[in-house]
């Protein structure tokens, strides 16, 4: 048996299990049951992501570079991670966003920081309000100031809670907004290259991703000036402690929706396209924004460089 057919072998008995993992379409005796798994197929299943093998850092790893990379969702490549932005396909059917912070509403992911270097926990309430956000219009502002002087005890946003209850504010008095999965338009990966001595072979390990979108309070600031806001970094979520969830939510595939990729393997095999922003470097690891300011084309190429500079230390292992 060739190489080829062993390949080939693989291929086809892990798209099995991953058709084995669908959902029940085409057993399904009525729509309710669309979506719930048979026990057989619970019993087939292997719903734990493949673990990470050991790795001696002191021993194993010739060489190595830490990379914040940006994962722009408008390209099509990274359409999967994007789409679908409605909630109305159901569980099986879900953006990477919207995994990634139900997990965290539900406590399924835990580490959760306030940047890459994770140093910083972010509770569940400071995230919360990053993603609500109301504020009262001139006219409601008005209404306060006119009934200030009714309720002397009362400042701030308790009298404007106080005026809801009592009527006297209604929706129409207030901007509300919220971030939704559309307007995630970007992620920020970190992730670590390293060339495996033991195993002769070129690595790459991911540490942490981040959605960027525009804050709540920032839409409407922006809605109020006629201007688009500006994506900011939402929270930086510790890789591996989200792998078990994102290992059980399947992105599309669009080539053949029998057998979907669930988001663990897209993001670890990197089945997406991805721009270095950021290197570890002597100058406390700067921005390639930082040494190649207001020009856009030699960012990319300092980009490229980086990229290739890595691959290469591995072709550079086999030369002779």
């Amino acid at each position: 048996m060739n190489r080829n057919t062993v390949l080939s072998a693989i291929f086809l008995l892990v798209g099995l299990g991953t058709t084995q993992a669908q959902v029940n379409i085409l057993n399904a005796k009525t729509p309710q049951e669309i979506g719930v798994k048979s026990e057989q197929q619970k019993m087939l299943e292997n719903d734990n992501p493949l673990p990470y093998g050991y790795v001696n850092e002191s021993r194993d790893i010739l060489y190595g570079k830490m990379v914040w990379e940006i994962i722009d969702l408008e390209q099509r490549a990274n359409l999967p991670l994007y789409y679908p932005i409605e909630d109305n396909l159901g569980a099986e059917r879900r953006s990477l966003f919207n995994v990634l912070i139900t997990a965290i509403e539900e406590g399924e992911i835990t580490e959760v920081y306030d940047d890459s270097y994770f140093r910083t926990k972010k509770t569940l309430e400071e995230i919360k309000t990053n993603f609500h956000a109301k504020e009262l219009t001139d006219e409601g502002k008005d209404i306060v100031m006119l009934y200030a002087a009714n309720y002397p005890d009362l400042m701030g946003a308790e009298l404007t809670k106080k005026l809801e209850e009592e009527g006297i504010l209604s929706d129409v008095h207030f901007f509300v907004e919220r971030v939704k999965s559309d307007d995630v338009i970007q992620y920020k990966i970190k992730g670590y290259w390293y060339f495996d001595a033991r195993q002769g072979e070129l690595k790459y390990r991911l540490l942490g991703i981040c959605p960027l979108a525009p804050g709540a309070l920032d839409k409407i600031r922006a809605a109020q000036n006629n201007t688009d806001p500006e994506p900011a970094e939402l929270f930086w979520i510790y890789f591996p402690d989200a792998r078990k969830v994102l290992h059980k939510a399947l992105a599309f595939n669009g080539k053949n929706s029998a057998s979907p990729f669930n988001f663990d393997h897209l993001l670890n095999s990197r089945r997406f396209q991805a721009t270095i922003y950021q290197v570890e470097n002597v100058y406390g690891d700067r921005k390639i924004e930082d040494y190649f300011r207001d020009n856009a084309q030699h960012q990319l190429l300092e980009s490229e460089r980086i990229k290739e500079s890595i691959r290469n230390f591995e072709q550079d292992m086999w030369s002779y």
